[in-house]
């Protein structure tokens, strides 16, 4: 085992394929599939599962690259140290439902840290993705919530998936409308009064379970509804069409423009919002940094930090 090949390892699951790897390593793909296949030999273990739609971490494999990492970041602290060599690219990935709290803290975070280099990645994605993203260390932790309705299936497939849920906090359900919206100046609003405007959510793709819906009371049948795949179309829709969509209440007008607002919804539901990360893994400082952060701004709109 070569120090050499610890860094193979750490890159292929960065890139998330061997030919992305290989371009970045500047080595050529063959080369780099038989350095993995001589340390699986060498180990006697499979780290990578290969498939026709490409490669993921075995469970033995998530297991390796976690002491890998940290065997990876002592090497570099040894040679900056002693050889006077740049410190790498500082690397991070974290993996979200929708949430501008979740993009507040990752932007107040790479500004805190004034690097000259970094590669950061923040994915706003689907529901099952997320897990699927912490479950192959595509990203280090995914936030996403629970409530009463989906709890039961989504810690039972964390369960399956060796995937710890850490909570943050608990938010009442919210609706997101426009400022001009004809229910905007009302302080509550009901699902009666709702009825009648189009009901935005987020597509969940192959997953499309009522289990995996980013809003609450996703079993509820509307007149009108409109499925969306990001953020920027979601609120344009907000505002042309005088939609709503029901959520955790939290916006940021630095991020969201002032266009947009939130209503408590007449309702008793409410979000455990909270992280998850692979159980085999270690935090990186980056990820470590981040989940500090997003304590931070999310106690700054009056929430209470559970955990």
């Amino acid at each position: 085992m070569t120090l050499q090949q610890l860094k193979y390892i750490v890159k292929i699951v960065s890139c998330g394929s061997i030919t992305k790897a290989a371009n970045q390593l500047y080595v050529s793909q063959p080369s780099l599939s038989s350095a993995i296949r001589e340390l699986e030999t060498e180990l006697d273990i499979e780290i990578f599962n290969r498939s026709s739609r490409g490669i993921s971490l075995s469970a033995d494999g998530t297991e390796f690259l976690s002491y890998a990492r940290q065997v990876v970041e002592q090497a570099e602290l040894l040679e900056q140290r002693y050889l006077n060599k740049k410190p790498s690219k500082r690397i991070g990935s974290i993996s979200t439902q929708h949430y501008a709290f979740s993009v507040n803290a990752f932007s107040n975070l790479i500004a805190e840290f004034d690097l000259d280099e970094y590669e950061f990645t923040l994915r706003e994605t689907r529901t099952y993705e997320i897990i699927e993203d912490v479950k192959n260390l595509k990203s280090e932790i995914g936030i996403l919530y629970l409530n009463d309705f989906n709890e039961k299936v989504i810690r039972k497939l964390l369960k399956e998936n060796n995937l710890l849920f850490t909570p943050l906090f608990t938010a009442n359900a919210h609706v997101f409308i426009s400022v001009a919206h004809p229910l905007s100046a009302k302080k509550k609003i009901t699902l009666e009064d709702l009825k009648e405007y189009p009901c935005l959510s987020y597509e969940q793709g192959e997953y499309n379970s009522f289990y995996f819906a980013e809003e609450i009371l996703s079993t509820i049948s509307h007149k009108k509804d409109i499925i969306v795949s990001d953020r920027a179309t979601l609120f344009n829709l907000l505002i042309g069409l005088n939609g709503y969509t029901l959520c955790s209440g939290i916006l940021n007008s630095d991020l969201n423009g002032n266009d947009i607002i939130a209503v408590p919804l007449d309702s008793n539901e409410k979000m455990l919002i909270g992280w998850i990360m692979n159980a085999k893994t270690k935090l990186s400082f980056f990820t470590t940094n981040y989940i500090e952060e997003l304590k931070k701004v999310i106690e700054s709109y009056g929430h209470k930090i559970l955990a």
